[in-house]
């Protein structure tokens, strides 16, 4: 009894739920899905205003879906232009190698161009919908304990240096690669950073240039170069300095135009408006939980830039997360389900990581004609079990452990990431999935009521997670009750006849947890 009144106490003295430190792209995400999930969240941030220097270059269909969930990847796409093309040429002009993307299965886009100022714009936007999110600027976080009932940060005003104290029952440190609070938790970062510096030159457009749309990867003996066609009028350079080299031989905007004009660039096609320096780290976190607190984005994992992964992996880090959170923070999951974002995310991260350095390597060694590039690219892809021509990155995620139940050999559907085709209503409202789906646990049918396939117990179980209960009908017959769905090309019924499953529940973020078949059970 008396443990459990002071437990009350400690709970109702709470100031949120969740806080989070920093607010750049992984943060700001994060607010965005605990926001649309009623979840009381406090950001702090030392700065007020965005970082002006664009870092990450675009997002592909994963992370749109990930933003579709909180209704905000049309306001997003709109300030984006589509990538359909991967090129490597030489300063000569000739092609060596063109990889085409291919369209997505997920319901998004499948590579996009962005520009980064804007969109963290639209996304801080987004969160300014829900009230049940406080963003504090000029606050800092200097510190963070945690006891058996809540996580503590210290922070300080960033003028005055007052401090206070606030309480909730977790927090995320979405505080980039030099992580204050990773570093107060004495979690170690492993791997190095790679010595090479590299001059990233960022530009606005004046005069259209030949291929100016294309992502191009100049192959150099001397300076291989990145070329990068940026969203909303805006284009980057980045450039490798050579071992006799220094920031000194870049300072101005001059030494800079002799490198754009080895490809043509003059200052009649482009304004130079900033240009930057930086080494590429491959480092990621020992750990990612520390009892309460979570490492999020850069502060549990950085990557080099070449499969442009880095923010898409902080965001879909928070998407994993949250709806975790949610589910423990509403008692419907145990604490224990928070231990499977790193054993979820953490794969995914490493093989994105292999996969950049792989494409680092490819952009970095010296060509001497298409068949050396193809050897390398599809040496790569071959490694991903993937044919060419797609990206690398074509392939829908998956998730080989974590909170999933059932066999995931063979065609097994358990932890796939489910198809987004167009759907019905039986009404006749035609939608993407997702936005039927909404933010339940749903357990689709093919051509049958789902909860039929459920014993006693499991239904019990699935009914406490408030799942919804689907069938998924052919648009070439009938709907047979008011909360079935058509499906418009067969799309979601050949998905599922595939993977040899009769039926398949779906979780939050879109991963399947369970198939008929393999077992129907709530994953412990």
């Amino acid at each position: 009894m008396n443990t459990a009144s002071k437990q009350s106490t400690s709970e109702t003295a709470l100031d949120a739920e969740v806080i989070l430190v920093g607010y750049g792209p992984t943060a700001v995400a994060a607010a965005n899905f605990l926001g649309a999930y009623g979840i009381k969240t406090i950001a702090f941030e030392r700065y007020k205003d965005i970082y002006a220097r664009a870092r990450a270059v675009t997002v592909n269909d994963w992370t749109m879906r990930c933003f579709q969930s909180v209704g905000l990847d049309a306001a997003l796409l709109k300030d984006m232009d589509p990538t359909n093309t991967l090129l490597w040429k030489t300063y000569s002009g000739k092609e060596l190698m063109r990889i085409n993307l291919n369209k997505s299965t997920l319901g998004q886009p499948p590579s996009s161009m962005i520009y980064q100022p804007v969109m963290e714009q639209t996304l801080r936007t987004g969160v300014e919908r829900h009230a049940c999110v406080d963003v504090q600027f000029g606050k800092q976080v200097t510190h963070v304990s945690q006891d058996a009932h809540c996580a503590t940060a210290e922070v300080a005003d960033a003028e005055t240096g007052a401090k206070t104290t606030v309480r909730a029952r977790y927090v995320l440190a979405c505080d980039g690669g030099s992580s204050g609070v990773r570093t107060q938790l004495d979690i170690p970062l492993i791997g190095s950073t790679i010595n090479t510096l590299w001059v990233v030159v960022d530009a606005r457009v004046k005069k259209w240039w030949p291929e100016r749309h294309i992502l191009k990867f100049w192959s150099d003996k001397q300076r291989p170069v990145v070329d990068i066609p940026l969203s909303l009028g805006n284009h980057r350079w980045e450039f490798p300095l050579s071992d006799k080299e220094s920031e000194k031989d870049f300072e101005t905007k001059e030494q800079l135009w002799k490198m754009l004009s080895t490809m043509g660039i003059t200052p009649d096609h482009v304004d130079i408006h900033q240009h930057a320096f930086y080494r590429h780290h491959v480092r990621h976190a020992a750990r990612w939980r520390e009892g309460r607190v979570f490492l999020l984005g850069d502060a549990a994992h950085m990557m080099p830039p070449w499969a442009g992964q880095g923010m898409q992996s902080g965001v879909r880090d928070s998407f994993n997360l949250c709806w975790k959170l949610r589910e423990v923070i509403k008692g419907r999951l145990p604490e224990s389900v928070l231990d499977t974002y790193e054993s979820e995310r953490a794969p995914n991260v490493a093989m994105i990581t292999d996969v950049s350095e792989e494409l680092g390597r490819v952009i970095k060694m010296t060509m001497t004609g298409p068949e050396k590039i193809k050897a390398m690219v599809g040496g790569l892809l071959s490694k991903l079990k993937l044919p060419i021509p797609p990206s690398p990155l074509d392939k829908p995620p998956t998730i080989g452990k974590g909170w999933i139940t059932g066999d995931l050999s063979g065609r097994s559907a358990v932890g796939q990431m489910i198809a987004q085709p167009r759907v019905s209503t039986p009404a006749g409202h035609r939608c993407r999935l997702d936005d039927l789906l909404g933010h339940d646990f749903v357990m689709l049918g093919d051509e049958v009521d789902p909860s039929s396939l459920l014993s006693v117990q499991e239904r019990k179980a699935w009914d406490a997670l408030g799942t919804r209960y689907i069938a998924v009908r052919s648009a070439v017959g009938s709907a047979r009750g008011d909360t079935d769905i058509m499906d418009m090309e067969g799309t979601l019924l050949n998905w599922l006849r595939q993977r040899q499953t009769k039926a398949v529940v779906v979780r939050p973020d879109r991963f399947v947890a369970a198939a008929y078949g393999t077992g129907l059970s709530v994953p412990k």
